[in-house]
């Protein structure tokens, strides 16, 4: 229906009145800056029911324009009690990331900017500012000058881009050119990852033709990592059966344990058997900022590709992933493709980051990473990694003092797998009957889902879980850049008088 023209902001058919922008852009910047003041005002998990947020909303669009002062209304009233706050102190769920004051303002400028980085001459900042910023990240974590670095916006597309680079080198494959499906020249491709990768490797198979069978997980060893005769082994046993292995991703830094793959070892059989090598140190990777850590990524300067996020540990508001790739022209080889109208007098003179990847379209993200390089410095970054690293330690310790309590893996960065483990029960795991172990095994399954949900839900602390060889394990992540140990030693109050509590509330008789 047609409508006469309506025009409560004095907009006209422009633009926002740079007025206005003003005044509402300090009024955000001042909420912004009390939010992130403040954040003990907010329950770290949305308080909210399915559907609640969407029954707030109107169910068709405005038909004309609305003031700013009822959006900013709307913003309190409707959309902040549905945020879970992940730049929350107390976020220690997944991996506890946050977005620090000068990312938050490169993601400003970027938004203003609003530049399509695709080609080196529609932005030509954007272009060389990430080659520079990716340089910086490089030497920071003391890889090699070999690795050239493009920004993706997750590790999912960032090790979906290794894989692809990873089968454009197989030889006779042609899968570019010819595809997968239908050839019965063509031998089933074989990648191998560990049981505890990131389960992104495993979608970049399924999207990239290789499928979810042709991905081998290894087995692991008590400290869930990658078993490297256990990968021989499975390498050896295809090649006999007629599978064409080409592709190994290690990680250093799994997702449930934050454990890290023996990489040298890996890199060896990689070579041995000719397989491209791709890292996923998309979170631990940011450790070997710090000298005392660069060990993480030992191997890693053999491997062909590696990725590591920023927006996970690096104080980056997300999305940011640094991939690097010592083939640079291999991975162009599989992505490149230049209709006419993207063809450029500058040529192979510059680079063009549509060629390195599934993406057209490219984002000014390395403007955020330069503000926070340069407002930080590494030795500010790398401190405050330390700090993450120590209270981690601190946590640790408490719970391998608590009587109450178990660790279930090793603590190689700032993330703490452990359980509510009653102290009675523990001799009636190890000395009972099987069935009786079990019964009890079934009974502290039950109870850590219990506590997770009872702490996440006091809106001081979240936490996330997983399951280790079978047991559910809650994980405690710190990663947040404003985190301190008092949010620290709450979340551990909290999970010790919500354990015992629930452990005299849920208890079976037989087990009492």
């Amino acid at each position: 229906m047609a409508r006469g023209p309506v025009d409560l902001n004095g907009a006209g058919l422009g633009d926002m009145d740079p007025e206005a922008f003003r005044k509402y852009g300090y009024q955000l910047i001042d909420w912004i800056a009390e939010y992130l003041a403040h954040p003990e005002r907010y329950p770290v998990l949305a308080h909210v029911q399915p559907g609640e947020i969407r029954a707030k909303l109107p169910e068709a669009p405005p038909e004309g324009p609305e003031p700013m002062e009822a959006i900013l209304h709307d913003l309190d009233r409707v959309i902040v009690p549905g945020i879970t706050h992940w730049n929350h102190p107390a976020f220690f769920g997944y991996f506890g990331i946050s977005g620090s004051g000068p990312g938050i303002l490169g993601e400003l400028l970027c938004a203003a900017f609003n530049v399509n980085a695709m080609l080196w001459k529609t932005s030509p900042s954007a272009t060389e500012l990430e080659e520079v910023v990716l340089d910086w990240l490089r030497q920071m974590l003391g890889l090699p000058l070999s690795f050239t670095g493009v920004i993706n916006d997750t590790a999912s597309i960032s090790s979906l881009c290794a894989i692809a680079a990873a089968r454009e080198v197989v030889p006779g494959l042609k899968a570019r050119q010819e595809g997968l499906p239908g050839r019965p020249d063509v031998p089933r491709l074989r990648l191998y990852t560990s049981e505890q990768a990131h389960s992104s490797i495993e979608k970049g198979a399924i999207v990239l033709g290789v499928g979810q069978e042709g991905v081998r997980k290894i087995r692991t060893d008590v400290a869930f990592r990658m078993d490297p005769e256990a990968l021989e082994a499975a390498i050896a046993q295809d090649l006999k059966a007629g599978w064409r292995p080409f592709c190994v991703v290690a990680t250093v830094g799994t997702t449930s344990t934050t454990s890290i793959d023996p990489v040298p070892e890996i890199a060896d059989l990689c070579h041995r058997y000719n397989l491209w090598l791709h890292v996923d140190a998309a979170y631990g990777g940011a450790a070997a900022v710090l000298p005392e850590m660069r060990h993480v990524l030992d191997g890693c300067e053999r491997a062909d590709s590696l990725v590591m996020n920023p927006h996970k540990w690096l104080f980056t508001p997300i999305d940011l992933s640094a991939f690097y790739c010592r083939h640079p022209e291999v991975l162009k080889r599989a992505f490149s493709l230049v209709p006419d109208y993207l063809r450029t007098a500058e040529g192979e003179a510059v680079t063009n980051y549509m060629d390195y990847g599934v993406q057209l379209g490219h984002r000014f993200r390395a403007l955020k990473l330069w503000m926070i390089f340069r407002y930080f410095g590494w030795d500010g970054i790398a401190a405050r990694i330390r700090e993450h690293l120590r209270m981690a330690q601190t946590f640790m310790a408490w719970v391998d003092a608590d009587p109450d309590s178990e660790r279930l893996a090793p603590v190689p960065f700032s993330v703490v797998c452990f359980r509510a483990r009653p102290r009675d029960l523990a001799d009636r795991l190890t000395s009972a009957g099987t069935q009786e172990a079990q019964e009890v095994e079934r009974y502290l399954n039950l109870l850590n889902e219990a506590l997770l949900e009872a702490v996440n839900q006091t809106g001081e602390a979240f936490l996330s879980s997983t399951r280790l060889h079978g047991r559910v394990t809650l994980r405690l992540a710190i990663g947040n850049i404003r985190t301190t140990k008092a949010h620290v030693a709450r979340a551990w109050e909290l999970l010790r008088s919500h354990g015992a509590r629930l452990d005299r509330e849920r208890r079976p008789p037989t087990l009492r």
